[in-house]
């Protein structure tokens, strides 16, 4: 470790080959899966590379191995939990509802648009055409990033009463 700090190049291959077996049994008796494991396995390897300039000279090189390894693998077990909380698991798939107005055709995207004063339809082409995030639509008009939200919840609010109208005038006919 004392090598891999002072940036000897053979010095992480040679840690790497002799703790990573050891390092691979403690997540294999831990984690779900062979995949999960050598997932926490790359992860420590990664935080141990962050932070090597933290191991003090001298001190016994397993323990704090092992204490990256358990702080990567509580925070991939969380990183698990909080991802399987916002996913439902369905055996098979709804079929697809059939739809009301079959056949029905939405204007297009630019005539739609372009019914919309010229900043908000900036706007909401940068977001939804070019991809943009609300910081980078801020920057690239010059405006705060509240002022971009306010220009695009308009621009929606507008687009659905457009196609509210054009819903109702079809069903008039």
């Amino acid at each position: 470790m004392e090598r891999y700090q002072q940036a000897d190049p053979e010095a992480p291959a040679a840690l790497i080959a002799a703790l990573s077996p050891a390092l691979l049994r403690f997540f294999r008796s831990q984690a779900a899966s062979r995949a999960q494991a050598d997932d926490l396995l790359q992860e420590t390897w990664l935080r141990i590379h962050r932070v090597r300039h933290t191991y003090r000279t001298g001190e016994p090189v397993l323990p704090w191995v092992y204490a990256i390894a358990r702080r990567a693998r509580i925070d991939g077990y969380r990183k698990l939990r909080r991802i399987a909380s916002h996913e439902t698991a369905v055996d098979v798939l709804p079929e697809k509802a059939p739809a009301s107005g079959a056949g029905k055709v939405l204007p297009a995207f630019e005539t739609l648009v372009a019914s919309l004063p010229e900043a908000q339809r900036e706007v909401i082409t940068l977001l939804k055409v070019g991809g943009l995030s609300l910081e980078e639509v801020a920057r690239a008009t010059s405006s705060s990033v509240g002022a971009v939200k306010q220009k695009a919840h308009r621009a929606y609010g507008k687009l659905r009463r457009l196609l509210a109208a054009d819903e109702t005038m079809e069903g008039a006919q």
